[in-house]
């Protein structure tokens, strides 16, 4: 049988997918992954170059003490933050930044993000899915992960390692397939946190991949190959397409622990020790992780920084995990340029929200979804550069109003997807990727 260890918990779409991978022989029916390859090469897909690391500020940051910040505003809207220079003339961002800052000119701030809810489930749904749809009242997922859609539609950019890998989601989920079965889930490994200590260290490492005692790679394939024979009697009785995700998601196993590359890619001893040192523990080593799962041949990788809901004392909420956040996507936005990998992988970080422009009574900023700022760098777009503005209290849009389907656009553009297609659901029904977006030009 097929041993799945780890965390237990469910995904947004209510099945339990594996956090760790032993295996000990293969009990669930599977197609050889030779068909699964000569069916993508048939659809006329192509296995593009570029993948996505998002990163996800779950809970949304301040606008106003980050990348949109109004010096010349009243003390309660302002906030408690001065400005510092970068590295390209005139954009100046937050001082907790000085990562961001030297990488400015390979990146691209967006003030523009707008839309029309403060509900965190709703809002993330409709960020990482490209849809509205789901609420805090219900949680229900309608609409696949942007991840999920490209694995897909891309799968993996090499053999051996999982199409997308999801790093401590931040406790909200949606980053899940939906009606594209779960074959097309993340690769989950770490764990939640929702309070302001931010996420714990993830907890994948290179022995999730070892088979368990008494297996090689050669009878774990012989194994799946026995299994061929029950296909023709499952398809017959098989009408919401559960097998068939069984089958990828068994194929998928077997790889990964055949091949070793995901092995070694999570194999963070492997790394030199200075690069280590460079991003720093905790978030920054989620990111190195990012990394190396993306020069392994990972598609599309997500984590999470922190727990940005400060509805209290922001400042003291701030001063710690800005930092942190500073030094992880800083180091690794310069990591990527370095090794020649930035041009092929988009680097972005949104939240669902921003904050309120003024502070409140309790030294914080509650929800705010009429603005907030996000930044982006590589995956084909330029660098250097600021998109859309707001208002001098940073409350709405006042040029380039951006919205979340067009920054599902944004993702979808750099992965080389026109977000115009359709996928098929679990009965066949065609979707759009999303119902309309556009890139800004400005990124073009």
């Amino acid at each position: 049988m097929l041993v799945l260890t780890g965390d237990s918990s469910r995904l947004c779409d209510g099945v339990s997918r594996r956090s760790f991978l032993a295996v000990g022989g293969l009990g669930v029916p599977g197609l050889l992954l030779s068909d699964l390859l000569r069916a993508e090469n048939a659809s006329g897909i192509s296995r593009r170059r570029r993948s996505v690391i998002l990163v996800w500020q779950h809970g949304g940051p301040s606008q106003l003490d980050t990348f949109d910040m109004k010096p010349d505003a009243p003390s309660e809207v302002r906030g408690p933050y001065e400005s510092i220079p970068t590295n390209v003339s005139g954009i100046r961002i937050c001082e907790k930044l000085p990562y961001h800052a030297k990488v400015m000119d390979k990146m691209t701030i967006i003030r523009s993000l707008t839309h029309h809810t403060g509900d965190h489930f709703a809002a993330t749904h409709w960020l990482l899915t490209g849809y509205f749809g789901s609420t805090g009242r219900d949680r229900i997922p309608r609409n696949p992960s942007m991840g999920s859609v490209a694995a897909k539609l891309l799968g993996p950019r090499e053999r051996g390692v999982p199409a997308y890998v999801n790093i401590n989601d931040g406790g909200f989920g949606f980053h899940g397939a939906a009606f594209l079965g779960i074959a097309y889930n993340p690769f989950r490994t770490g764990t939640h946190s929702y309070g302001n200590e931010g996420v714990q260290l993830p907890s994948a490492n290179a022995s999730s991949f070892n088979p368990v005692d008494g297996l090689n790679a050669g009878r774990i394939l012989r194994r799946a190959s026995l299994l061929e024979g029950l296909d023709t009697i499952r398809r017959e009785v098989d009408q919401q397409g559960t097998f068939q995700s069984m089958d990828r998601a068994t194929e998928e196993a077997v790889d990964l622990v055949t091949s070793g590359k995901a092995r070694a890619a999570f194999d963070l001893s492997r790394e030199d020790p200075r690069t280590r040192e460079r991003y720093g523990p905790g978030w920054g080593e989620q990111a190195l992780l990012a990394r190396r799962l993306i020069e392994a041949g990972v598609r599309f990788v997500t984590l999470n920084t922190g727990y940005w809901d400060d509805h209290g004392s922001i400042k003291n909420g701030l001063d710690v995990k800005l930092p942190r956040h500073d030094r992880a996507l800083g180091v690794l936005i310069a990591d990527l340029a370095e090794r020649g990998m930035l041009e092929d992988t988009l680097v972005i970080s949104p939240g669902e929200f921003g904050r309120t422009p003024v502070i409140n009574k309790d030294a914080g900023r509650d929800h705010w979804p009429g603005t907030q700022s996000f930044v982006l760098a590589g995956g084909g777009f330029p660098g250097g550069r600021i998109v859309g503005a707001t208002n001098d209290k940073a409350e709405y849009p006042i040029d380039t109003p951006i919205s979340p389907n067009d920054f599902s656009a944004i993702v979808y553009h750099a992965l080389g997807l026109e977000h115009t297609r359709t996928v098929n659901d679990l009965r066949g029904r065609p979707m759009h990727l999303l119902a309309g977006g556009e890139v800004p030009r400005e990124l073009l």
